[in-house]
């Protein structure tokens, strides 16, 4: 009895280790794996529109944007969480989201504008992490087009519904992050040994659709700070986390500014035509082993997004406080179902990101809690009674105000104005080019049919002025018959 008391405990203790987390150092593992996952691959096509410069400089600013609402999130949510146990309410079985912070510190109207801002970005958040598992697994297995790798991968993606919430994240998190830093070490290492093209051609920005565009997948790379209420309230002393945002930025720039110059510097406009900056990287087991690695870590990332979804859904049919986790898990299922489906309209891996960054990202993560905070404390009253005031290196609460303020009018004039008018024209060509539910979008064409000669017989194509030696002209293809070709088998220019 006491050999089975101490394996009891060995396992409890091991369980307790890989699976019960909520220390300061999970939180930053869950905010650094979150921050960055298959939008590392699409920075390189960003680059590619931005310029090289652009492309730094923008990621510096909003890498610190980003932890400055991070910070203001955080804030609101210990404001919140310390008036609400003032008043005895108990949250133990209870899981603490953004739109209740906004409803308890502001009101139900704040509460229902961040409700739909929130979730509908979180929806989109894990279409793209759909999209992105079936955009990396085809450059290692194209036997199967990127609509049917979804199909695979909705499935699989839907056994999240088990994990009942971020505490449960830690050795996901942990794993996640190892595998996106070798991504990112991997892109970045890969593109230096293979060199420059030939005739390579750094020419952005060359068009201002294309610059804000790729502007706001920058925007959307470091707003992933929707789920960071849900990451605090898994966190044992929550007060910790004012710092722990930044940084995890300051640790993801390090894989995100590497890679994604070292990709532009080696391939430079060709990745206008391939948002995956992998397909691009010639295959050897290095890059098979990024292609795994992401494709594990996009099953991670897809849970992050989608858990918050499935509290608001328990809470909105009534079984948050349920106990039993297979029922909860069954509950959750009907969430997975929308993901699954958008992912199969709009497969377009790389300008979806900058339309979800310049139409809900803006708003969700920068705008929202910018003004929120600056509605909170407007007061003097509220500004005595602050739990946590700002500190006197960004002036106190006169300084909070202004940075706010800026924060407001950049992101509302920049990422959705300039930014929303750039991707949703990029959007729409995408829609206009492929059709919605394309079959396999972006993978090169087969080889054309063999077309037959003018006295007979079949050739295939192999040069552009006819065949060889001794052999009469190739008759070359029509353009209505290329064009058809083209568009069928979802290969084209995305701008």
């Amino acid at each position: 009895m006491e050999q089975d008391g101490d394996s009891n405990t060995v396992k409890s203790r091991l369980s307790g280790f890989l699976w019960h987390g909520g220390s300061a150092y999970d939180a930053w593992f869950s905010c650094a794996s979150n921050q960055v996952a298959q939008v590392l691959l699409t920075l390189p096509y960003s680059f590619s529109q931005l310029g090289m410069l652009s492309g730094i400089l923008f990621q510096l600013f909003y890498g610190l944007m980003g932890s400055w609402t991070a910070y203001l999130i955080s804030i609101l949510y210990v404001e919140y969480r310390t008036r609400k146990e003032r008043e005895k309410a108990d949250f133990r079985n209870h899981v603490i989201q953004w739109f209740e912070v906004l409803d308890g510190l502001l009101g139900r109207h704040w509460r229902n504008v961040g409700l739909a801002f929130n979730c509908t970005f979180l929806l989109f958040g894990s279409v793209i992490q759909l999209i992105a598992c079936a955009s990396n697994i085809y450059y290692i297995n194209d036997k199967l087009d990127k609509r049917t790798w979804t199909y695979i991968f909705g499935a699989c993606c839907a056994t999240t519904v088990f994990i009942p919430s971020f505490h449960n994240y830690r050795i996901w998190s942990f794993l996640g992050l190892v595998m996106t830093t070798y991504t990112a070490w991997y892109l970045a290492i890969a593109s230096l040994i293979h060199g420059q093209v030939d005739g390579v051609k750094h020419s952005g920005p060359t068009k201002m659709v294309l610059y804000f565009t790729g502007a706001t997948n920058i925007l959307y790379t470091f707003g992933g700070h929707a789920v960071t209420v849900e990451i605090m309230h898994a966190m044992w002393r929550p007060q910790k986390f004012k710092a722990i945002y930044l940084l995890a930025t300051l640790y993801v720039l390090t894989l995100t500014l590497p890679s994604a110059a070292s990709v532009y510097w080696a391939f430079g406009d060709q990745l206008l035509t391939h948002s995956n900056a992998l397909s691009l990287l010639p295959r050897t087991a290095f890059r098979d082993a990024a292609v795994v690695l992401m494709l594990v870590h996009q099953f991670i990332t897809f849970g992050f997004a989608c858990t918050p979804l499935y509290f608001v859904w328990e809470k909105l049919i009534g079984l948050h406080n349920c106990r039993s986790l297979c029922k909860r898990a069954a509950a959750r299922l009907p969430v997975v179902v929308p993901i699954w489906f958008l992912a199969i309209v709009f497969p377009f891996f790389g300008p979806i990101n900058s339309a979800v960054g310049s139409l809900l990202v803006s708003f969700t993560v920068y705008i929202i809690p910018a003004l929120a905070h600056m509605i909170t404390f407007r007061s003097a009253t509220a500004r005595e009674n602050a739990v946590e005031p700002p500190p006197r290196l960004v002036g106190q609460w006169t300084g909070t105000f202004l940075i706010n303020a800026f924060v407001v009018a950049w992101v509302l004039v920049v990422g959705f104005g300039f930014g929303g008018w750039a991707s949703i024209t990029n959007f729409v060509h995408q829609i206009d080019t492929f059709g919605l539910f394309t079959k396999c979008y972006q993978c090169p064409p087969p080889p054309l049919p063999p077309l037959p000669f003018p006295g007979g017989g079949l050739s295939n194509i192999t040069a552009p002025f006819g065949g060889g030696a001794g052999l009469p002209p190739a008759v070359a293809p029509s353009p209505a018959h290329f064009l058809h070709h083209h568009r069928h088998h979802g290969h084209g220019l995305l701008n």
